[in-house]
This record gives structure tokens, sequence and C-alpha cells, in this order.
């Protein structure tokens, strides 16, 4: 572990490769589990503002779950979630043709419907950030399921980090991801 401002950061974002592989899994982590995906404070506004605009994106049982259960749940830890569809997939979860997991919140931000992609716990994944009173701590998740992903990020050697370098830089800022570029340049990667 390492430090970055008011951020407590595992070197495994580091030592760990991972490039989403999505045509193997078909996009598994947004419908296997027991909680949704993680929202942020902040995100529960954005949440119920936009869903009218993504609404149309979704599947009709995402939207009965949404209504009934609401834009975004408690979950059993007392965090913050996305409702789920039969206690396992994300309420915004689509699919295309072939069966492949799309999100709907992205898919309206992709047609202009919205300007939000998603909340950052999905765009920062497998990076799980858990914040605490007085710091944030900046964790690798591993989960059987992404096993492809890894293999694909070591074939093509990129480092959690540079995977989701956009989404880290929208949740902490570039002058922290500079900070962990250059320790990940110190460690070799």
């Amino acid at each position: 572990m390492f430090q970055i401002g008011k951020t407590i950061v595992s070197e495994e974002i580091i030592e760990n490769d991972f490039v989403c592989n999505i045509t193997a899994c078909k996009g598994e982590c947004c419908v296997d589990g027991e909680a949704g995906a993680p929202v942020e404070e902040e995100e529960r506004k954005i949440l119920d503002e936009i869903y009218p605009k993504v609404k149309p994106f979704l599947r009709p049982e995402g939207v009965a779950a949404i209504e009934k259960q609401g834009t975004y749940v408690k979950g059993l830890d007392g965090e913050w979630e996305t409702p789920l569809v039969g206690g396992s997939e994300c309420a915004y979860v689509t699919f295309s043709d072939n069966g492949t997991v799309l999100c709907g919140i992205e898919q309206a931000y992709n047609a202009g419907a919205v300007d939000w992609k998603k909340p950052i716990s999905c765009y920062l994944y497998p990076i799980r950030v858990r914040q605490y009173q007085d710091f944030a701590a900046v964790n690798y998740h591993k989960w059987h399921i992404c096993d492809d992903a890894c293999s694909l990020g070591k074939e093509l050697q990129v480092p959690v980090y540079k995977f989701v370098k956009q989404a880290l830089i929208d949740k902490f800022g570039q002058s922290w991801y500079d900070e962990l570029e250059k320790t990940a340049k110190e460690m070799g990667r």
C-alpha cells in the first residue's frame, strides 16, 4: 500500500494486468452477484434526474425493478447501489442481439440523451474505492469471472491502472493519476 493525497492505494492495481474481454465474458460482472453496482452519494441525485431519459433504453424488467425499488437502493452492507432484477442482474442492464450485456445508462449517454456515462464504480472496475472518514482506499477487485480479462491484460501487458486511466482521472484528477504513474514507474510498471 502507498499513499497519494487522501487515498491509500493497493500495489495490486499496478502489479496486475487487466483488459476487459467482453467477447469472452459477455459482461457477466453486471448480471452475476448479490448486489448492485456501488453508487456514490452525489450519483444518487444524478440517477434520479436522468432516469426519465434513460428509461427508453432499458428492458421492461429493469424499468419494473427501478419503479418498484427506486433508481438506487441501500444494500445489505448499508452502502448505496443500483437495484437488481431477480436478485442478480443490475436493473440498468440491457442485452445485445448476441447476448452481450450492455449498460442502459451508457447507451443513453452514447445516444446523447444524457451527459453522464455511468456510475464511477462501473467505469473504474476492476478497481473498487471505499470511502472512509479521512481517506479513500483504492483496491483491485479480483473476481473469477474476469479471468479472461486478466489473461488478455497479461498478453497485452496492460496494468489495471492503465486500463482504467480515464476513470481514475475522472475520480481523482490528473495530478493524482500522474503521481500514481510515477509510483508505477518506480515499481517498473
